[in-house]
């Protein structure tokens, strides 16, 4: 019986959507692919939004992951920019809902708070505590390094090593309380 569960990670952004892969199989992780999907920024809106969701189609058909987890957009002082991330994260779920996988959706507090058990942590910390958890050579890119932190942390039911630090509070507008 196999009970391995493959989990794509996907880090949304306009630019640069980041996708991570990982085999779970009881409390082990397997780093599986990552890597990145790049928009040419002279193009529309429409076509770099298709080519995210063309993208991870391609990773989901090359991958067949089980499960998906997004990173949460967060509010940012300037409202187009959150608005133009929300819609990359968009095409990014559906390429998710297209593949009739179930998708989990993390805020970048759960995420580090999982793989650094910091919820404040800064990118390089995200990069080397996945290189740590996953054994691998070298650090991921930054982009790369947070898609494989919100699929590791969906692998640890979003608790992961931060699970005692949150234990009685409640996040409220991003941060816990």
């Amino acid at each position: 019986m196999n009970d391995t569960v493959r989990i794509l990670g996907i880090d949304p952004g306009l630019r640069v959507t980041g996708f991570g892969l990982v085999d779970k199989q009881g409390s082990q992780l397997r780093y599986v692919s990552s890597g990145c999907v790049r928009t040419n920024e002279a193009e529309s809106l429409p076509e770099r939004l298709r080519t995210i969701l063309d993208g991870l189609r391609e990773v989901i058909g090359t991958h067949h992951p089980m499960q998906v987890a997004v990173e949460k957009v967060f509010v940012n002082v300037n409202p187009q920019s959150t608005l133009l991330l929300g819609q990359a994260r968009g095409a990014a779920i559906c390429a998710a809902v297209l593949a009739t996988l179930p998708v989990a959706e993390y805020t970048a507090l759960q995420v580090k708070q999982a793989v650094v058990g910091n919820g404040h942590a800064d990118k390089q910390q995200v990069q080397h505590m996945v290189r740590r958890l996953l054994a691998l050579p070298g650090d991921p890119s930054p982009d790369a390094a947070d898609a494989l932190a919100c699929a590791i942390c969906h692998a640890h039911g979003g608790q992961g090593l931060g699970a005692l630090a949150t234990a009685g509070y409640r996040v409220r507008n991003g941060r816990l309380v």
